[in-house]
């Protein structure tokens, strides 16, 4: 299996995270780089558009698109729903977003850029997702289980094994 996406669009893995039955493997079997990401994917797959949010805020939020695409590094990234991914996009590739590719500042560049009120110009393009196969993949769960059983796999593991994922949770709310 070639490259997978997992949860949202954005960040791809190798397709030996998942199992024979297409479910993601054991946090303990993975690498580090791929358990952070999966681990951060499982914590923000429910969460609302950072775009939207930072628009209609938490007591509204109610009214903001979910994320189905994210971008940037874990403990940097920044979730987009369809609509705001264009706005993402131009100001990634017109506004000097780029210059934050790789760092942690990306998150704050692109909110801070989008709360002064800058967007992408109207019918400016963004990326035309293709499924090659979505035959291919089980359904996905519901966005609620999402990547399931992360929590329960985590409330088993002892203090020794935790420390061993080399993994800072704190901030995840698995």
């Amino acid at each position: 299996m070639g490259k997978v996406n997992i949860g949202l669009r954005g960040w791809r893995f190798d397709g030996d995270v998942l199992n024979d039955d297409g479910r993601v493997r054991p946090l303990a079997a993975m690498d580090p780089e791929d358990r952070r990401r999966i681990l951060v994917l499982a914590d923000r797959v429910v969460d609302p558009c950072d775009a939207c949010w930072l628009a209609y805020g938490q007591n509204r939020v109610e009214e903001c698109n979910v994320a189905e695409v994210i971008y940037g590094e874990p403990g940097g990234e920044v979730v987009l729903c369809s609509v705001h991914e264009p706005d993402f996009l131009y100001w990634f590739r017109e506004e000097g977003g780029a210059d934050y590719a790789g760092d942690l500042q990306l998150q704050d560049a692109f909110h801070q850029w989008f709360v002064d009120g800058n967007r992408a110009p109207e019918g400016y393009e963004g990326l035309e997702h293709v499924d090659e196969d979505p035959t291919s993949l089980p359904d996905a769960p519901a966005p609620t289980d999402a990547i399931p059983g992360f929590e329960e796999e985590l409330a088993e593991m002892d203090d020794d094994e935790l420390e061993g994922l080399d993994v800072d949770l704190s901030d995840l709310d698995v």
